[in-house]
């Protein structure tokens, strides 16, 4: 049996060349209305305060009219009906919601919300249907009860024909537990007691397409972390996409940028995080901790040495990840932080592992090179073309089975995943020490950690050979460090000049020709004579 046609209405007038006015307004009359253009990510907007609050209405209300306003742009017909069938989901979703706030009673049950992760009230809405529904005050997103016996938390419904049971997110393993969301740990390389689950995973045999880790209204500062850090909490729930197709939406909706750019924008997982610093130490940022590690099985953060300087964190890359221990961190760091407390985080051991078998492999470089260039190709030509955001997505589907780009957003990840948990201690000051792709994850971490007040401050940051874009915005990266922050870069790194610029569309890395800006807390330094190789920065540099 196909689920009732929701009652209220959603119209779209097209504004100029970019702009549109888009309008929602329910059965009873209530209205919500926003005018703007199709890069914004959410414009103002107007109407009922029941309506406007929620966030799961304005996020796909505005949605909507991004992905209707693109297809009516774009003569690509594949790319019409995709974005014709996300118009229409996104449509859907804020009309049912809004039928159900139109039908808001006076009944409130209090609970665990597993969208938003806050403790808030649910109001009910007198449907007449045999399910109780209500609306979370804290994100907009439609709940009920957990159908586990006796819980009293309140999993995220769904609108569809099929009723199957819905677990909230401590039953579905999503989160270890609610109460424990906030919990702080003492020494990093102990992070793993924060993901002791407290509850049995009752949605093993549900078979719940995606997760349901963070409604579709999760869009405040908090739930802006969603999109790099899993790669699809905000495709799953907003966009109703799993897998591949989930990372692309969220980075795609969340950024409305290039994802070949080089640099630090959006896609890149900064500036998404640089909002969302409310998580940090968080609920939610235990349940994205939760979500990552059981993604990446290789993540470990190893005490290297105790002492009572200021806490030093290093990250290694490609062609420098190797086993657990000092690898050929010991000189660099032991020569200028002594006494200082060392971990090292160990990340993306199979994503590592793919890219460095292209990089260093058997193949050479001109093989190399083709393994990553067809597919960068085709995301530089899709990105000239101007589509907008939502043409990233189609493109990251594609990018996603590519060992470079799959590596890159693993560090990503990995870098708001070290922030959260460096955001769980009772450190005053941390210094972040990174090569290649682990210099991008430090990066992200330090950027991550600046958008916190109590969150412990970056001293120093040290970017070996890193593998970010040399155009990037350094603004954040400026204003995160309490000194400076340093990047050492060679000519002679051919890894950097020749496989990351194919890779990334023709983009020049930082970590070969410096980073492009005069901001005084960011210094390039120059270590082509020292360093002949991707490899060999840890062997040859004194840190400053």
């Amino acid at each position: 049996m196909l689920p009732p046609m929701p009652k209220s209405s959603v119209n779209f007038d097209p504004v100029g060349r970019r702009g549109m006015r888009v309008t929602l307004q329910t059965e009873r009359g209530w209205r919500l209305e926003a005018e703007g253009e199709v890069d914004l990510a959410l414009p103002e907007f107007k109407g009922a305060e029941k309506l406007l609050r929620n966030l799961v209405i304005t996020v796909n209300l505005w949605a909507f009219a991004c992905a209707e306003k693109e297809r009516r742009l774009t003569r690509d017909q594949k790319l019409r009906e995709e974005l014709e069938r996300r118009a229409r989901s996104h449509a859907d979703l804020a009309r049912n919601v809004a039928d159900l706030v139109d039908k808001v009673g006076l009944e409130v049950r209090e609970g665990w919300c597993s969208a938003c992760f806050k403790h808030v009230d649910h109001r009910k809405a007198e449907t007449g249907l045999g399910v109780p529904t209500y609306v979370c005050d804290g994100c907009g997103a439609a709940t009920l009860t957990c159908a586990a016996p006796r819980c009293p938390n309140m999993a995220t419904r769904g609108f569809g024909a099929v009723r199957i049971p819905r677990f909230c997110a401590e039953h579905r393993h999503e989160l270890p537990s609610f109460e424990r969301g906030t919990a702080q740990i003492n020494d990093l390389s102990a992070f793993t007691d924060l993901l002791r689950y407290e509850k049995k995973n009752l949605a093993k045999t549900t078979k719940l397409a995606g997760s349901a880790l963070v409604a579709a209204g999760a869009m405040t500062g908090v739930g802006l972390l969603a999109a790099p850090l899993i790669g699809g909490i905000v495709g799953t729930t907003i966009g109703g996409y799993t897998g591949a197709a989930a990372t692309s939406y969220g980075l795609a909706f969340l950024g409305g940028g290039s994802l070949a750019a080089g640099g630090l924008g959006m896609a890149g997982g900064t500036a998404v995080v640089a909002a969302a610093g409310a998580s940090l130490g968080g609920v939610l940022g235990a349940g994205l901790t939760n979500a990552y590690v059981r993604e990446d099985k290789s993540f470990m953060i190893e005490k290297l040495q105790d002492g009572g300087g200021v806490p030093v964190i290093v990250c290694s890359g490609f062609l420098t990840e190797g086993k657990k221990g000092w690898g050929d961190w010991q000189r660099i760091i032991t020569e200028r932080y002594p006494d200082s407390l060392v971990y090292r985080v160990h990340w993306g051991a199979e994503e590592l592992k793919d890219l460095t078998a292209v990089v260093s492999g058997n193949l050479g470089w001109a093989v190399a090179a083709k393994a990553v260039k067809k597919v960068a190709l085709k995301a530089s030509k899709q990105v000239a073309k101007k589509v907008g955001p939502f043409s990233g997505a189609l493109i990251f589907v594609d990018l996603v089975k590519n060992p470079w780009w799959r590596a890159r957003e693993r560090a990503n990840k990995t870098g708001a995943i070290v922030a959260d948990l460096i955001a769980r201690t009772d450190l005053d000051e941390v210094v972040l020490v990174g090569h290649s792709l682990g210099a991008r994850a430090m990066l992200c971490a330090a950027v991550a950690l600046a958008t916190k007040d109590e969150a412990p401050k970056v001293r120093e940051i040290h970017l070996l050979g890193a593998a970010v874009g040399a155009g990037g915005d350094w603004g954040p990266l400026n204003a995160a460090v309490q000194r400076f922050a340093y990047n050492y870069h060679s000519r002679e790194d051919k890894v950097l000049k020749f496989f990351y610029s194919i890779a990334q569309g023709g983009s020049t890395a930082a970590g070969c020709g410096g980073m492009a800006t005069r901001l005084k807390r960011i210094k390039n330094v120059d270590v082509t004579r020292q360093v002949p190789d991707h490899s060999g920065y840890c062997k040859s540099l004194s840190l400053k």
